[in-house]
């Protein structure tokens, strides 16, 4: 091993060749990869005595998996809400792994990656149009934004009630209200002790996913004092909905709660100036998820949770090391690790500063806008076909639409899925909305563009035919 080890270390710059050679192939033929990959068979070679070496162990992985690989970062990927990857930002990722950073302190004890993520929160904040009360600290994904900022409103709550949940542990039930919260915040709920089933749910808008603000009233605590958490949406899922912040935040006046809000991707909007009026009063919230690896186009894992400076005690009292004093005192100096579940952290700042510097506003206003136009596009040329009827408006990047009731008895949606997924050539998921099974098609990568859309289009009139006429 010891002898493999060195022998890659003097070969290195060959290893590091090949990879790259291996990574231009892929990018280079991306637009045409499979979006899909029908139940792959997989022949995996057992685990080597005597070790392969970096280049055998990449010419195996191209002749065992690299068949089976999906283009999810590709432009016809339109599943869930998955971005591609900036050519700045595969670079600062691949720069993150040499450096190899374990982002934690400000002081330089150790490394001083945490004062460029420190930077990069300073510029998301420009580019979303937040105010400087929030601070920021990176996460694997929304998931666990979601859960940190649920966390440290759950310590907010214990605070109201002069409990510290986070020592003591949790002794009640807490009011968690919500109108169309994502499965990530439910889980979070779960991970917390809060309890996945104890969502409040608020009736929605008629034919809409965000909150009815009337109807929120009449389900708060009589006794104004009392506190609760409020779980609100900028960017639903299904059909990209936003609760109305503006209204939300006048509340306050006569409430006494948290409010999270869930922007994963929705946060977006603040790009385009046609559209940044959809997250009015965002910045009143207590904490924002947003998650990156989404619409800012970077590598997995990437997320932010935003929260206002004020709660930096309440954040702390959640995830510091207090019994590890080899970590340093955090009454004495700013760390990551006291601020975030993570105590290891790669140094997810980097391939953000990358792109964000190479890109700037301008040019994520145009990817922003460009997904917006596309998503018009491939609405009015589905309704177009006859076959489908929209199930919601396009409110931003995401459409969702049905079988024509005319067609419904012959044209079912997970035929129709599995027909056209199963091409390869484009890729959407199930979904269901108002009762209704609908198709779901979410763009966010800076790829996609109309030609895509009208390949998408021709392909899913080809399933509609094999369907109608087997």
């Amino acid at each position: 091993m010891k002898e493999l080890i060195r022998q890659d270390i003097d070969r290195l710059p060959e290893i590091l060749q090949e990879a790259m050679q291996l990574s231009l192939r892929y990018l280079q033929h991306l637009d045409a990869g499979p979006t899909a990959v029908i139940q792959p068979q997989i022949d995996w070679p057992a685990l080597p005595w005597e070790g392969l070496g970096a280049k055998g162990t990449q010419h195996l992985f191209e002749q065992v998996f690299l068949p089976n690989i999906v283009a999810s970062s590709g432009p016809k990927y339109w599943g869930f809400v998955t971005g591609g990857t900036t050519p700045a930002s595969i670079a600062g990722d691949w720069l993150t792994t040499v450096f190899d950073q374990n982002t934690q302190s400000t002081t330089g004890v150790g490394d001083c990656s945490a004062l460029l993520e420190l930077q990069v929160v300073n510029l998301l904040l420009d580019l979303f149009s937040l105010p400087d009360h929030y601070m920021g600290a990176f996460v694997t994904g929304a998931t666990m934004a979601n859960f940190t900022g649920l966390a440290v409103a759950r310590q907010w709550y214990g605070q109201q009630n002069k409990t510290d949940i986070a020592r003591d542990g949790l002794r009640t039930d807490i009011p968690v209200y919500a109108g169309t919260p994502h499965s990530s915040s439910i889980k979070a709920m779960a991970m917390l002790g809060m309890g996945s089933k104890q969502i409040i749910q608020v009736p929605l808008m008629h034919g809409r996913e965000a909150m009815e603000i009337e109807a929120l009233k009449t389900l708060l605590p009589a006794d104004p004092s009392q506190p609760f958490i409020l779980l609100a949406s900028a960017g639903t899922v299904n059909t990209v909905d936003f609760d109305n912040f503006e209204e939300i935040a006048k509340l306050r006046q006569d409430y006494n709660f948290w409010l999270h809000i869930d922007a994963a991707f929705g946060a977006f909007a603040a790009c385009s100036p046609a559209h940044a009026h959809l997250l009015n009063g965002w910045g009143q919230a207590d904490s924002i998820t947003i998650d990156f690896h989404k619409w800012l186009n970077v590598p997995y894992d990437s997320a932010m949770i935003f929260t206002r400076r004020k709660h930096a005690t309440l954040q702390m009292q959640c995830f510091q090391n207090s019994a590890a004093p080899y970590l340093g005192n955090p009454a004495e100096q700013f760390s990551y690790l006291n601020f975030v579940p993570e105590n290891s952290r790669r140094f997810r700042a980097l391939p953000v500063w990358f792109t964000l510097m190479a890109y700037g506003q301008l040019g994520y206003r145009r990817i922003v806008e460009q997904s917006i136009n596309l998503a018009n596009q491939l609405a009015d040329s589905l309704l177009g076909t006859g076959y489908f009827h929209l199930a919601a408006p396009v409110r931003l990047n995401t459409v969702c639409f049905t079988v024509n009731p005319d067609f419904a008895d012959r044209i079912n949606r997970d035929d129709l899925l599995h027909c056209l997924n199963e091409t390869g050539k484009v890729f959407m998921t199930p979904t269901s909305y108002c009762g209704k099974s609908c198709i779901r098609a979410a763009l966010v990568n800076y790829r996609t563009n109309p030609e895509d859309i009208g390949i998408a289009v021709e392909e899913i009139k080809s399933a509609v035919q094999k369907l109608l006429y087997p």
